[in-house]
């Protein structure tokens, strides 16, 4: 167990810092507490206090204790640090330092450095038309949404790789460390690469209790710790107590020995020649009281060291004068006439102990990434692009056209080393292997002879954790890098929260004018529910759209590309992006090609649009039903629906429209990509009955376009909660989203068409009865419906 050798600081020097620490906890309490008076000089009366209070007190005096330990680091080391703060709920921590940094007040010039710019930074907090109480876009210095446990470490190493001289210093909290996706992030050093990679150094801070309760890390002794982080493969040092003097030394010369580590770890693995190997990371077990500084008791209960420090220690200082009496006494401790000078502002001594400019943690250009971001050099996609002779010919693995064009991407920016492939050990299932002609795996750890595309030095990152995959890729896009992780569309679902929390940063980034864009979250969603026939129920399920539809206009996307020029058109779309979450969703099994490059590129470009050469009415004549598709499948069945119906009522007059980008369905008024009316109208007809085959659940294409004219219309087939281990043809079967059932959906809703059309549909619904007999006979699809092709006419 490391406690180290404690080396004592000048006397001058650690008063400064403990100076500099009381300030931080001072403002830190006076945005929790205060409307007015900020600097105590006069005796606190209750309209000084804020009606209601919001704000979580327990974690801040920790975070200031780093963050102030961080600055000297920085100064002396002339280092770039970046403070991912876990314990997001301390938004009162991180707003404090970077005000007193000076990085506030420029981003935010009304909240100056003075008494009244004081007065502002407190009365803005938690409070209406003011900034949250955890950590957010309004944050400084901040790349980590803190209303969401479970996510800093991994957002830590996302920002460290490929940023050699970058060291993230990521506090976990104890409450925090109870989650899976952090449990699952301490394995994050397994790739972290010392030769290309940054550091990070997790602070994992024990102050004993969550919410109500105490944490089982904190319960935990020093030696069961130490045996768990060096299981975890880290070399855990040691920091605890409850006095400020001691604790000051004690985690100065702690700091001192891991970042003489770090240096160390880096400097041997960048010697030439140097051996790629894991090293043993240092992280620090920082155990401090939980409202450390604050009060020891109020009302007779403990709560300085327990739980009830947790949020607001003092409940009632507005309408309880004893209350408030403890809350002046409390501030008062902090001695803000030793802090600020007459006119409110943070004595040049204290404030000297800051860095400056940019290595101002809250200025850190890391923290915004747009400010670092360099677009993408990418490939020509149609010099990638398949031939397509005639629609439904060739048959070919619609991803594999996409893996040679992201390597081609990681080829053309291997000397910027901005992109990467993330992806839970899918890369080659997912046909997109072409990339490890030009790249490798990530691999730290032991490579046996036999192992095969491992290396220290790779752009693609594979851990069967969707969630280190998506905070990685959040954390490296955050720091202004690009990438794509590409999933099993089933287990997408599994990030959906993380996704969530990455929505809202990009809403809210995008009003703030100093948050810089950063490139766009770009998913591809692939082995999808219908083709995912021999893995069953368990791995059938297309709602992640659905999720993603209900985030912000401006920040979501969904496209179902067709065929393999349609997703090369698409993916060289969303890498040239920025402030989005682009869902790409694409089978890789063998399936017809439709469209030519140009045809590929007119189309997406247009987002949906009829295929005239699929029609059966001529081109500007109203036709008497229209047969919609988005997705690969989906649309293979709808041709082949049409088909039918053209050679059993071959008078029949059909469109055939196929949507690419799911948002053209929405309004203009309600999504960028949407249609106006006009268009929407001039595409589906006024009046004219819809069948709709789609990728996903019906309901969301009925909730994008209840708006529209001709929504009664709209009769959508899709995924109903129906599937097995079965043939690919009888996933659509039961489902109803097969030829069969969209044909004769087509003869059902049209007016008198179905008394005419007797004989097709008996001769539809013989097919339905043969096909259930044979799937259950033979174990595969009929020939007629593995071999079918789209013959032009």
């Amino acid at each position: 167990m490391h406690r180290e050798t404690l080396v004592a600081l000048d006397r001058t020097t650690l008063e400064l810092i403990d100076r500099y620490w009381r300030a931080a906890n001072y403002v830190s309490v006076g945005q929790i507490y205060l409307l007015d008076n900020p600097l105590l000089r006069e005796p606190l009366a209750a309209w000084d206090v804020k009606p209601r209070l919001l704000g979580h007190w327990g974690t801040t005096p920790g975070l200031n204790f780093i963050y102030v330990h961080l600055n000297r680091i920085i100064k002396e080391r002339d280092l770039d640090v970046l403070y991912v703060c876990g314990p997001g709920h301390g938004g009162p921590a991180m707003v404090a330092n970077t005000y007193l940094e000076g990085t506030y007040s420029e981003i935010y010039p009304d909240i100056g450095q003075n008494e009244e710019g004081l007065r502002r930074l407190f009365k803005q907090f938690s409070f209406p038309g003011g900034v949250p109480s955890h950590v957010a876009p309004e944050t400084p210095g901040s790349i980590h949404e803190g209303g969401e446990l479970g996510y800093a470490l991994v957002h830590a190493y996302g920002a460290a790789f490929d940023n050699p001289d970058l060291v993230v210093a990521c506090v976990v909290g104890d409450g925090e460390a109870e989650t899976g996706p952090l449990a699952a992030a301490w394995h994050s050093n397994k790739f972290l690469n010392p030769k290309v990679d940054g550091a990070v150094l997790p602070i994992l801070h024990l102050n004993g209790y969550k919410i109500a309760n105490p944490t089982l890390l904190a319960r935990m002794d020093d030696e069961e710790l130490r045996e768990l982080f060096s299981g975890y493969g880290y070399e855990p040092f040691f920091v605890e107590g409850y006095e400020p003097f001691p604790m000051h030394e004690a985690m100065a010369a702690t700091f001192d020995t891991a970042f003489d580590r770090i240096r160390e770890i880096q400097s041997a693995a960048r010697r030439p020649g140097a051996e790629a190997k894991r090293p043993r990371w240092p992280m620090i077990v920082l155990r401090s009281p939980k409202g450390w500084t604050g009060p020891k008791e109020v009302d007779g209960k403990k709560v300085e060291d327990f739980w009830r420090s947790h949020q607001v220690p003092v409940a009632n200082a507005r309408g309880d004068a004893a209350h408030r009496r403890v809350l002046e006494e409390w501030m008062l401790s902090y001695r803000p006439g030793e802090l600020f000078d007459g006119a409110g502002r943070l004595l040049p001594e204290i404030a000297a102990l800051a860095p400056e400019g940019d290595k101002r943690m809250g200025a850190l250009p890391h923290a915004n990434g747009g400010l670092l971001k360099q677009d993408l050099v990418l490939p020509d996609w149609k010099s990638l692009a398949i031939d397509v002779p005639r629609p439904g010919s060739p048959t070919a693995e619609t991803t594999r056209y996409m893996g040679a064009y992201l390597r081609e991407v990681i080829r053309l920016n291997a000397e910027t080393k901005n992109f990467r492939l993330m992806g839970p050990d899918e890369t080659a299932s997912n046909r997109l292997d072409a990339v490890f002609e030009v790249t490798n795996r990530v691999w730290m750890e032991r490579i046996e002879p036999y192992d095969v595309q491992l290396a220290p030095e790779g752009r693609v990152m594979e851990v069967l954790s969707e969630h280190l995959c998506q905070g990685w890729l959040e954390g490296y896009l955050l720091t202004g890098r690009h990438g794509l992780f590409s999933c099993y569309e089933a287990f997408i679902h599994i990030v959906d929260s993380m996704v969530n929390q990455h929505a809202k940063w990009l809403k809210t980034s995008a009003e703030l004018p100093w948050r810089k864009p950063i490139a766009s979250l770009n998913y591809l969603l692939t082995s999808h529910v219908w083709r995912q026939d021999h893995n069953g129920f368990s791995h059938q399920d297309p709602g992640f759209a659905d999720f993603v539809a209900n985030k912000k206009a401006d920040t979501v996307r969904l496209y179902f590309p067709p065929d393999a020029n349609t997703l090369l058109w698409v993916t060289d779309h969303c890498l040239r992006t920025w402030n989005r979450i682009n869902v790409i969703t694409a089978g890789k099994q063998p399936q017809p090609q439709w469209l030519t490059a140009a045809e590929a590129e007119s189309h997406c470009r247009a987002g949906a649009g009829a295929w005239d050469w699929a029609c059966t009415c001529p081109v500007g004549e109203e036709p008497d039903v229209v047969m919609a598709c988005a997705g690969d499948v989906p649309t293979l069945e709808t041709l082949a629906a049409v088909d039918l119906l053209r050679t059993a009522l071959p008078e029949l007059k059909i469109r055939v429209v196929n949507v690419v980008d799911l948002m053209t369905l929405q309004s203009h008024t309600e999504h960028p990509h949407g249609f106006t009316d006009a268009k929407f109208d001039a595409l589906f007809t006024r009046d004219r009955p819809v069948i709709f085959a789609y990728h996903g659940y019906p309901y969301l294409i009925h909730r994008l376009t209840y708006r529209r004219t001709n929504h009664h219309n709209l009769h959508v087939h899709g995924f109903r909660e129906e599937g097995t281990t079965t043939t690919p043809f009888d996933m659509a079967v039961m489902n109803e989203l097969d030829r069969y059932h969209l044909a004769l959906a087509a003869i059902r809703r049209l007016p008198g068409l179905a008394g005419r059309a007797e004989t097709a549909v008996a001769a539809i619904e013989r097919k339905l009865a043969a096909h259930h007999a044979y799937v259950r006979q033979n174990g595969e699809d009929m020939p007629e419906i593995r071999d079918w092709q789209w013959a032009s006419k």
